[in-house]
């Protein structure tokens, strides 16, 4: 049933016509996927996660990524980890629940409609949160969706 309301797919953040990196989020976390150049050995790659910035770069060299995050995260739950050459992020929301147009401050935000279905998505998974052993995933909404950081009292 979880896997219902699992993200469907990542969504791509394109500068400059190439693919910088793929992104999901949960109710609880954002995670960033970017492919490696596999020429590079992984113990050079290095990642700085602050409550309101990313960094990504491969030592000595300038950051591949070097930007403000869209909300704050909470650093002491957020890491990274590289596998299958492929770096993952996984960056802890500190405010559970909040839908993220995207994961960088005023770049690559996702259109109004793919905003709105991410927001229905991460109020389903705090229905099932909130009433384990109801099955939500079939549930649909009509008009717009409530905050699913404040419905039912907040997180």
């Amino acid at each position: 049933m979880a896997e219902k309301l699992a993200p469907e797919k990542r969504h791509n953040f394109v500068h400059n016509g190439l693919k910088v990196f793929e992104w999901d989020q949960t109710i609880e976390e954002v995670n960033i996927y970017i492919n490696l150049p596999p020429d590079v050995p992984t113990k050079l790659f290095f990642c700085k996660i602050q409550s309101k910035h990313v960094e990504v770069s491969i030592k000595g060299n300038p950051p591949y990524l070097n930007h403000d995050l869209t909300c704050p995260v909470k650093t002491d739950s957020s890491f990274w980890t590289i596998e299958d050459d492929t770096m993952h992020i996984t960056l802890q929301k500190r405010d559970k629940g909040q839908t993220w147009p995207s994961p960088i401050l005023g770049q690559g935000q996702l259109d109004p409609y793919s905003t709105d279905l991410e927001q229905k998505r991460l109020m389903l998974q705090r229905f099932q949160e909130e009433n384990p052993g109801f099955d939500f995933s079939q549930a649909q909404f009509s008009g717009s969706c409530p905050d699913p950081r404040t419905f039912m009292g907040g997180i």
